[in-house]
């Protein structure tokens, strides 16, 4: 009797072991699943799967939507992923008591905790790092239908999350993105740089572009001091040869007073007017006395100086024009912007053959030196040399030194600040005009 009561015992035991067994591979299976979900999903582009979506992808559509809610989804499928995996473990536990007695314990955590980390969680997370987006298309139809089936238990959760947390003096806003776009791509950008993937013109141009939106017309128009104006009583032939002299094609016109702008005049315009004023080849030239500059002028566009480079631009193509003076609260005038003067934060230094030969506001010197024009901006500074000198107070380098050293230096003078050396090296009156600047 005894031995055939054992043989059936025996093989109870075995076929109660092997069921066991692949019920805890069925679960390591599915906290692998809900693993590799989460990273994938977590750590897709969404910009890779709009995409991907815009081309027809219904899963990559899916991941979009079920990604919107960060919260739920992560409280869905990590609920999901402790169930199995506590599951699991109490099985693996039970099975290893009964065969081992008391070492089943510590077996089971050691054998659970190898197959756990290996087959649930490196293996699975791997793949969907190295195949983000495709992993993600791929499994968010079983992790839609997870995260409905979990969203009343998350949102339970939720709530008491948020209570604790407010309870510690912790604001969420579940709602807000963690990081901005722009600041997600400059990132990208930035490491990508760093890394030799994205070349240094591509960086600039791209962030160059983001960057229209958070800055202002002061920070890059042409001050007044250096705007080349027509004095409207001036005597015609006078202002053709200015005309003619000047790198412009438009230049401002004023009577009496340089701030009393009345009209912009085009190069094209002016000698159009005064072609046909003389009467052709064969004119009469002294009919050019009777030439008034102001009926030729086209009427001046202004614009505030805390008008963003984004809006200016849109500006310049919706009126079809490429020039606006700009003027403070008062209504004074403070310099000139130009659609080219834009375009030129984005593409970088636009230069054609009238520009100066010798207008560079940068030259390296000896031993890391920069030989650098005062009213050269600190952002193209940055932009050239890959520093980061701060430019909230100040838009020029000249006025970086004024405003760090409180005082207007005399050429001689050296100052040490953000971790630079700067030297003035000639002054022109009141205005820095020239800098050696190099990195202490």
């Amino acid at each position: 009797m005894e031995p055939s009561t054992a043989l059936p015992t025996a093989a109870l035991l075995d076929s109660a072991f092997w069921f066991s067994a692949a019920i805890i591979l069925f679960l390591l299976i599915l906290s692998g699943f809900f693993s590799g979900s989460e990273t994938a999903l977590t750590a897709a582009s969404r910009g890779k799967l709009r995409t991907q979506a815009d081309k027809g992808s219904k899963g990559a559509a899916r991941a979009l939507r079920i990604t919107e809610d960060n919260e739920r989804l992560i409280g869905s499928v990590l609920l999901g992923n402790n169930l199995v995996n506590i599951l699991a473990t109490s099985l693996a536990t039970t099975v290893l008591l009964r065969l081992f007695g008391e070492n089943g314990v510590a077996l089971a955590t050691l054998f659970m905790t190898l197959l756990v980390l290996v087959f649930a969680e490196v293996l699975p997370k791997t793949y969907a790092i190295t195949n983000a987006e495709r992993a993600a298309s791929l499994v968010s139809l079983p992790i839609s239908v997870v995260v409905r089936v979990f969203s009343p238990i998350v949102s339970a959760v939720r709530i008491l999350v948020r209570g604790i947390l407010r309870l510690l003096g912790v604001a969420v806003d579940p709602d807000s993105n963690i990081l901005a776009v722009r600041e997600e791509i400059a990132g990208a950008l930035h490491l990508g740089h760093s890394e030799g993937v994205v070349e240094k013109e591509d960086r600039d141009r791209i962030l160059g572009a983001l960057d229209l939106r958070e800055r202002v017309v002061e920070e890059i128009m042409l001050h007044r001091s250096g705007i080349e104006m027509i004095d409207a009583d001036s005597d015609p032939s006078d202002i053709l040869d200015q005309c003619l002299q000047s790198n412009h094609t438009r230049l401002p016109v004023f009577r009496d007073d340089p701030e009393n702008i009345i009209g912009v005049i085009h190069a094209k315009d002016l000698l159009r007017a005064m072609y046909k004023l003389i009467g052709g080849p064969e004119g009469d030239a002294g009919a050019l006395k009777k030439f008034d500059v102001a009926t030729v002028a086209m009427k001046p566009y202004f614009v505030p100086e805390t008008s963003t480079l984004d809006e200016q631009m849109r500006q310049f193509l919706r009126r079809r024009t490429h020039f606006a003076l700009v003027v403070d609260e008062y209504g004074s005038l403070q310099g000139l912007i130009t659609l080219e003067d834009i375009l030129e934060e984005i593409v970088g230094e636009i230069t054609d053959e009238f520009d100066p030969d010798a207008d560079h506001p940068l030259s390296p010197g000896d031993d890391g030196q920069y030989y650098v024009d005062g009213a050269m901006t600190i952002r193209d500074l940055n932009r050239a040399t890959d520093w980061s000198l701060p430019d909230d107070e100040a838009n020029t380098l000249a006025g970086l030194v004024i405003h760090e050293a409180q005082m207007i230096p005399t050429p001689g003078q050296v100052f040490s600040f953000h971790g630079f050396r700067f030297e003035v090296t000639s002054r022109d009156g009141n205005r820095i005009t020239q800098l050696k600047i190099r990195p202490l």
